[in-house]
């Protein structure tokens, strides 16, 4: 260990709790204290962020107030546009130029705004750390990992020699679990998987020593069983380290987990603050409440269970428009290196008019899976029929009439969409390809149904991508995804981005279109909640295998393989509680705390 990070160790164990809500180790009630006698880690008064724009004054940020004390995990939760990641910004004066920003930001005594940007260069990273929400985006895809964690101790330790740089680089991987610390510090980025990455943005947080750290959505789009791992290596941070943490999520689950007071954001405003436990117990403002009511919980509302039982008959004897037998998906090895088998002998069955939920962590296959039968990506062996095409070894030109029958709603439709086409452009843009003989005006009236039926106002047409919120542009794909009446709808996580509340919007609507569609549809996600709410029959994929299939409610409530049993109990649930509860379960059967 660094001598940094050594002596940060050594000065912050053993603080005892003050009171409700501030900061410290939790107690019985779920609740942190501070260091007695020690002042708040962070301190902002009346903070004020306004951003000019072409459409006028936007007010982000309207008088907010947060301390966060010495060991604190506070949790800053709000919709998408509720000022919480503005707020997380301001901390680091990471505010773009169009930002104008006044009140108080006190990190370890110093007012951030307004301050030089030699002196914010010189509180960053001493001070203040940031864990983006994407780390693939955050790193530099051309240095290895030893440079980049080394760019912020040059900046502050200008004589540091390359060795001594290498040597802080391989004591900050292995303080978060990285194997092999001393051979990977010269990997690259794109050679870690996405929890691994995400471990590498705390190795940076911690590299410098920062007492406060500001985690900018760290487990979104993470399988539940890497966001355990995150959200483990967090609290371990904070006990080791008496680290104060930020954390900005629309994850309840996540929050009931880890955090030990919550400030709610709506409309810039900080409307409530408590202890995790009070907050979840007893909500005191009505929109805390429906945020709340939008999270969807495991065994809530079973999509299998809702079902009529002639309707559960209708769909176990309809005709399969998916059917794969000992599934094989090779990528073939290059620079030397083998092939890598991605899938192996999966066998799977989608009938028309059904929901099939795939779940597993991250490159266990699904998403291999879902764009194979898109024909995306090609079978190595075994069979594959997708509506009655025979996938292995197909032609593109004897497949393109299929493919006009398969919708692909994509995980990130930011990056999934032209910018330079119009929203109508944009939906309209598969029967430009598959329908040639529609004119204009029929596209534009085909276009036009689509949005009533996302629940889009008409206008929103002549918009682009950029000029809609995460959940809209989510509801644009679906549109897209619909727009050639499919018979068979592929999902890729489409809804892991999401907060709650648009969440729980864009699932309502998938549910309504194709109950109304009649649409089979397979569901790729590692949210447990929201497959078991959606899908009529679950697979469960581990390392490219299919362990366990069958309806939702005995894949979740009884399984049966070791792995599917992991994957459920790693699920935070939205209840601090019940979380506790299974987590000390967790530990007696797999031998460690779950997260």
């Amino acid at each position: 260990m660094s001598e940094t990070l050594q002596h940060r160790a050594d000065a912050g164990e053993g603080d005892g709790p003050v009171g409700r809500g501030e900061g410290g180790g939790r107690d019985g009630r779920g609740e942190r204290g501070g260091r007695e006698g020690g002042g708040p880690r962070l301190a902002i008064r009346d903070l004020d962020v306004t951003f000019a724009t072409d459409a006028g004054e936007v007010h982000a940020v309207d008088g907010v107030s947060l301390e966060v004390a010495p060991g604190e995990i506070l949790a800053v939760v709000g919709e998408s546009g509720s000022g919480k990641s503005v707020t997380a910004r301001s901390i680091l004066g990471l505010l773009p130029e169009t930002a104008e920003a006044s009140g108080a930001v006190l990190v370890t005594g110093t007012d951030v705004v307004g301050l030089s940007g030699a002196r914010l260069r010189a509180l960053r990273g001493e001070d203040v750390s940031m864990i983006f929400q994407e780390p693939s985006s955050a790193m530099n895809p051309v240095f290895p990992i030893w440079w980049q964690i080394g760019e912020g101790l040059r900046a502050h330790q200008p004589k540091l020699t390359r060795k001594q740089i290498r040597a802080k680089a391989v004591e900050a991987l292995t303080a978060v679990g990285i194997p092999d610390p001393s051979e990977r510090i010269d990997r690259y980025p794109h050679e870690f998987s996405g929890g691994q990455k995400q471990r590498i943005m705390i190795a940076m947080a911690l590299a410098m020593g920062a007492e406060l750290i500001v985690a900018d959505e760290p487990t979104t789009a993470l399988d539940v069983t890497v966001q355990a791992e995150i959200l483990d290596l967090l609290r371990d941070v904070r006990d080791r380290f008496d680290t104060s943490i930020i954390v900005i999520t629309h994850n309840m689950g996540v929050v009931a987990d880890l955090a030990d007071t919550v400030a709610v954001m709506h409309r810039g405003r900080v409307i409530e603050r408590a202890g995790v436990r009070d907050l979840f117990a007893d909500p005191q403002q009505e929109y805390t409440r429906k945020l709340l009511a939008a999270v969807p919980h495991l065994g809530r509302r079973s999509a299998w269970s809702a079902l009529s039982p002639e309707r559960q008959q209708e769909i176990e004897g309809a005709d399969p428009l998916v059917e794969a037998k000992d599934l094989v998906i090779e990528y073939p090895g290059r620079l030397g290196r083998p092939a890598f088998r991605a899938v192996h002998g999966v066998d799977l069955t989608i009938r028309r008019g059904e929901v099939f939920g795939l779940v597993g962590e991250s490159g266990s296959g699904k998403t291999t899976i879902g764009r194979t039968i898109a024909g995306l990506e090609k079978a190595t062996d075994g069979s594959l029929a997708v509506l009655g095409h025979q996938m292995l070894r197909f032609r593109e030109r004897a497949f393109k009439p299929v493919r006009r029958r398969i919708g692909f709603v994509f995980q990130d439709p930011a990056t999934s969409f032209n910018p330079h086409l119009t929203i109508e452009e944009c939906i309209a843009e598969p029967l430009v390809v598959h329908d040639r003989g529609l004119s204009a005006a029929q596209r534009s009236t085909r276009v036009g149904e689509l949005l009533e039926s996302v629940e889009l106002p008409a206008d929103y047409r002549r918009r682009y991508p950029h000029e809609l919120s995460g959940g809209q542009r989510q509801r644009v794909s679906l549109a897209r995804a619909l727009v050639l009446d499919p018979e068979l709808l592929i999902a890729d996580e489409p809804t892991s981005a999401l907060d709650v509340s648009v969440q729980a919007t864009v699932l309502d609507l998938f549910r309504e279109l194709q109950e109304r569609l009649g649409f089979a549809a397979l569901f790729i996600s590692h949210d447990l909640a929201v497959v078991d709410s959606l899908a009529h029959r679950i697979g469960v994929l581990y390392q490219g295998r299919l362990v366990e299939e069958g309806h939702g409610p005995d894949v979740l409530q009884a399984p049966k393989d070791p792995y599917t049993r992991r994957l459920i109990a790693s699920l935070p649930v939205p209840d601090p509680v019940e979380q506790e509860r299974r987590r000390a379960a967790y530990a007696e059967e797999f031998g460690r705390a779950v997260g």
